[in-house]
């Protein structure tokens, strides 16, 4: 068994319906969701303002590989473009690998770049690091730490305090 966090980030469209379309095609394999944060862009921030959360997945017959190919399939379900010439701009759905263990629970460590593990900003990135905190309050990143020390560094105070807690959505369907 395999075990990943996901984070899910969406600011085109029904941002909301986009990431829990995301848990719905994840299905089973969804064990925790965390709560969903209204979050300023990064990266490039001529854009609209994302929905983000993020998931604990779980499969007794995944390799790391099969989650970032889950990832890809659910970002196309929602009508994912890819624009090379902006790396980080709008989307109706991104969803990123952000950590994988294996059934041993030993985190699994790659530097290929179709899938670095961990993700290779995850610790830059309150938007992931925060709704993580949700589901696993005693979080490590593998190689960085654990997650609320990295959230407590003064370089992620800021982006912290442009995260606004959505309580009236949630990633279960409201239909």
């Amino acid at each position: 068994m395999s075990r990943a966090v996901l984070s899910l980030g969406s600011n085109l469209g029904d941002r909301a319906e986009h990431l829990r379309q995301a848990v719905r095609l994840l299905g089973q394999a969804v064990e925790l969701r965390s709560g969903i944060y209204e979050t300023p862009p990064w990266g490039d921030v001529d854009q609209p303002a994302y929905l983000n959360a993020v998931v604990l997945v779980s499969d007794p017959a995944a390799a790391p590989r099969d989650w970032l190919e889950r990832a890809r399939a659910v970002e196309s379900a929602a009508g994912r473009v890819r624009d090379p010439a902006r790396r980080f701009g709008p989307r109706t759905l991104d969803v990123d690998v952000i950590a994988v263990w294996d059934r041993d629970g030993r985190p699994v460590l790659s530097d290929d770049p179709a899938l670095t593990l961990p993700h290779p900003r995850a610790q830059l990135r309150t938007f992931v690091l925060r709704p993580w905190l949700d589901i696993q309050p005693a979080a490590e990143l593998p190689g960085r730490g654990p997650v609320a020390a990295l959230l407590a560094h003064p370089a992620l105070a800021a982006d912290l305090a442009g995260l606004t807690p959505r309580p009236d959505l949630a990633l279960e369907s409201t239909s």
